[in-house]
């Protein structure tokens, strides 16, 4: 197996291991946003591009005879639910789930970026056409945190009183 094959199953498999821990993360967050509607609500259909995206990986990894890394998924998960506990004990969770969220998106953007690139260098179509699904998804998910920062920010504090409304649009 070449170096080039051998580093785009091991991304992969990260990548894989990283939407483990994306859905773990998201599914938690969905359960604890309930005063959020609009976040909540865009949390959860990524949850659902996130599921996705784990089975395009797994395809890609199937095609080439590979599976998915059960320690790197289980490291995910528990990496994920730790995030999750940590963040309960805050008072201001939901400002943290903005942090987590964002920054969990930028990794997986460039993640998908370097699949793409490898992709391209390996002459795999395939893998850079799930990929590049997928990198819309995540550009789409990190544009729209982006875009409702400012609003949940101020929803945060008008629920604990002290945000004027005019800042509320």
């Amino acid at each position: 197996m070449s170096v080039l094959e051998d580093r785009i199953i091991t991304w992969l498999q990260d990548a894989h291991a990283m939407e483990v821990q994306g859905e773990t993360m998201l599914s938690g967050m969905v359960g604890r946003l309930s005063a959020y509607p609009d976040l909540r609500a865009r949390i959860g259909t990524h949850v659902e591009d996130t599921r996705r995206q784990a089975k395009r990986l797994r395809d890609c990894l199937e095609r080439r005879g590979q599976s998915t890394s059960a320690v790197k998924d289980a490291g995910g998960w528990f990496s994920a639910m730790g995030q999750g506990l940590a963040a309960m004990m805050a008072d201001d969770e939901v400002v943290k789930a903005l942090l987590a969220a964002s920054a969990f998106e930028q990794m997986e953007i460039a993640s998908y970026r370097i699949l793409i690139a490898a992709a391209a260098i390996a002459n795999d179509g395939e893998v850079r056409g799930f990929c590049a699904v997928s990198l819309d998804e995540e550009l789409a998910m990190q544009n729209w945190l982006a875009e409702n920062t400012p609003v949940v920010v101020a929803q945060y504090f008008q629920k604990q009183a002290t945000v004027p409304p005019q800042f509320l649009s």
